[in-house]
């Protein structure tokens, strides 16, 4: 089997992470924050060390500004109904994934606040230029996917956040498929609120997510419930992190989130050109292909990312083909992500992504090539009959 599916999620995991789970789960089981006792005061200890990891690894404000989740999803979640503002306006994009998408017209479904939806003028980099004419009075948040989960396509966090400072507006930037790949400064690049899913390219576990945010923002709780402080009390705490906290956190996970943390800093260079070098010969090889239609632009391919259609194809019988005849695996179809593909005018079809890791390898690539040249033969042939 050929995994080629790693912008879903990592398949193979590094040793270092196989082996925080097993520790994790034999030593740090008790749950922090919660009891007094030893061994709940040692996996607390562990939760707050990989705490100020990330919060090292991105630049926060502070470790009590970086906040655990169940998912990603979770924590797009908390950064956009945990500082929605009635009567206010949101700008976000078309490359935006649904985790992000969905929260925000919930809100605008209940009449609280307005959307504009704003599409790059270069399809591969969305700029300052392309939100800065959207701005109104009473815009509040701009909310953007750094990359596209879709084709890799960018948003040119420098320039947007840079904006976003001088107009005094918050700055939510979505980091699920960037975090690994390129290095992330809240402070530098003015990011307000940003969401990471470390089970991609931290290669880290399911389960788990992070939510990091500056003094500015100051997200209010969407879930309430035990904290392990302050329990004489019905009202959620005000203070963070146990403010957007509740219920115990998955220990394990969190371990494993910073044995990925280390992992990939401590290989970044070797990691993120390992993927750059075979994504590039992915799109070189594909692009030669007649009857092949490529969405991903070639400076966006360090990411891994490349996404493409076999003209007369749908996606999901390209990907259902790979699976069953050649034992590769790659997604096919809409990844929760429709604006995007409205952009891309491929609706119908959806589009077959290919994504790569570190443990991928040439020859792997190589048996994706000249798989898809069989895949696009026979549709070309099926066309011209």
């Amino acid at each position: 089997m050929i995994y080629l599916d790693n912008s879903a999620s990592t398949y193979i995991k590094p040793k270092e992470v196989i082996k925080a789970v097993m520790v994790a789960t034999s030593k740090y089981t008790a749950n922090p924050g919660r009891s007094g006792h030893s061994l709940s005061m040692l996996a607390g200890e562990k939760v707050y060390e990989v705490r100020e990891k990330i919060c090292g690894f991105l630049n926060c404000d502070k470790p009590e500004n970086v906040i655990f989740t169940q998912s990603c999803t979770e924590a797009l979640n908390i950064a956009v109904l945990g500082t929605a503002l009635k009567g206010g306006h949101i700008i976000c994009s078309c490359n935006d994934h649904n985790s992000l998408v969905r929260p925000i017209f919930e809100l605008e479904k209940q009449g609280l606040v307005e959307v504009t939806v704003v599409n790059p003028q270069k399809q591969e980099l969305l700029t300052a230029n392309d939100i800065e004419p959207y701005i109104k009075e009473n815009t509040y948040l701009i909310a953007v996917n750094h990359v596209s989960n879709v084709n890799g396509d960018m948003a040119d966090i420098h320039s947007i956040g840079e904006l976003c400072a001088k107009k005094c507006i918050l700055f939510l930037v979505d980091c699920a498929q960037s975090a690994g790949h390129v290095k992330i400064d809240m402070q530098k690049d003015h990011i307000d609120m940003l969401a990471l899913a470390p089970h991609k390219a931290l290669y880290s576990l399911q389960g788990v997510g992070v939510f990091a945010f500056s003094v500015r923002a100051n997200p209010k709780p969407i879930k309430y419930g035990g904290t392990g402080t302050d329990s004489l009390n019905v009202y959620q705490p005000k203070d963070y992190p146990e403010c957007l906290e509740s219920g115990t956190l998955s220990t394990p996970n969190i371990i494993a989130l910073g044995a990925g943390f280390s992992w990939t800093t401590n290989n970044f260079d070797k990691i993120n050109k390992k993927i750059d070098d075979l994504a590039t010969y992915l799109l070189f090889e594909l692009d030669k292909i007649e009857n092949i239609i490529t969405y991903t632009s070639p400076e966006n391919v360090m990411f891994g990312v490349i996404a493409f259609n076999i003209k007369g194809a749908d996606s999901q019988e390209v990907a259902d083909i790979l699976s069953e005849k050649y034992g590769i695996c790659v997604r096919a179809g809409l990844h929760c992500a429709g604006l995007k593909h409205k952009a891309l005018n491929t609706i119908e079809t959806g589009v077959v992504r290919v994504s790569i890791c570190y443990y991928n390898t040439y020859t792997e690539c190589e048996t994706f090539v000249n798989a898809i040249k069989r895949i696009a033969t026979l549709f070309l042939t099926k066309n011209d009959s």
